[in-house]
């Protein structure tokens, strides 16, 4: 049987007394075309206008807003005139908002925002209620041609400056738009068989090596070491950008994939020399008198 024990607490936050300026979290009962109501299981509910829940002119109170969803806010009236609390995330995103996006950019969170305009020399979006630019050498790990193109997208970003006092939010597409690709030629490489035979194109010749474009998609070195049987003293004896190659996968240890020419030369050589040929002995040998002396004319 329930006893009055068991309802203290709710009891307590009933007769809590909220001020103005407190910030409060509560859970969403309702979502109407105009403003959110929110359970605060206290005396009064809390009320908050579609103008007061954020600063960001796209944003989209019946997606963003449901049922269920737990909200904090600022009190801005303790009465409406109708018994309810005036609340304000906008209020309550100034004063935590930022203790947010210094957490996210301390851990390297990645986050998807919404580009919600292009300006100079970058774009807009809105992480937390504050506005945020991202610079176009930003943007991607490409080099972005056009700005517009990038109106309205969506892309996953990580927060790289956090500067509350000077009121100034930074983002970055690269970072996230690297890891993504590298994760992805990863899954490529650890596909690749050791010992696969490949052909491909020299892309760029360093001292130590070339790096070659392969069939498949990816790029891999072939050392210095590994271009001749010979010993050379830089690649350039040997090869040129967009040259044609043979290579074999050696290694993709660390995934980073190792190529070697020599090993196919080596091969090649070692199959030749253990190759055999078929022959047919017509005749008998002899060394007799009679043999030596069969042709002679006396």
């Amino acid at each position: 049987m329930e006893t009055m024990d068991d309802f203290r607490e709710e009891l307590e936050a009933s007769f809590k007394k909220i001020r103005v300026g407190d910030v409060v979290t509560g859970t969403v009962i309702d979502v109407t075309e105009d403003q959110v109501i929110v359970d605060l299981k206290t005396y009064a509910d809390g009320v908050i206008r579609k103008e007061d829940l954020s600063e960001d002119p796209d944003f989209n109170m019946q997606d963003a807003v449901h049922p269920g969803d737990e909200i904090t806010a600022t009190v801005m009236a303790t009465n409406d005139g109708e018994g309810n609390m005036v609340l304000s995330k906008k209020e309550a995103n100034a004063v935590l908002a930022w203790d947010k996006l210094k957490k996210l950019m301390e851990e390297r969170t990645v986050v998807k925002v919404k580009i919600s305009e292009v300006v100079n020399a970058g774009a807009v979006a809105y992480l937390e209620g504050i506005r945020g630019f991202i610079p176009a050498s930003r943007l991607s790990d490409e080099y972005v041609e056009d700005l517009k193109e990038w109106d309205g997208k969506t892309i996953e970003v990580t927060v790289i400056t956090a500067d509350e006092e000077e009121r100034r939010l930074v983002l970055s597409g690269r970072e996230p738009a690297r890891e993504k690709k590298q994760a992805e030629t990863n899954r490529k490489i650890e596909k690749c068989e050791v010992g696969a035979v490949m052909n491909g194109t020299v892309e760029t010749i360093k001292p130590y090596g070339a790096f070659v474009a392969l069939e498949n998609g990816l790029t891999g070195l072939l050392h210095i070491s590994q271009i001749s049987t010979q010993r050379i003293k830089h690649p350039g004896a040997v090869l040129k950008e967009g040259q044609e190659v043979r290579v074999k996968i050696l290694s993709t240890a660390d995934n980073k994939i190792s190529l070697s020419m020599k090993v196919l030369a080596e091969e090649a050589a070692e199959a030749e020399s253990h190759s055999t040929y078929d022959y047919k002995e017509e005749g008998q040998a002899s060394t007799g008198l009679a043999a030596l002396l069969k042709n002679i004319k006396l």
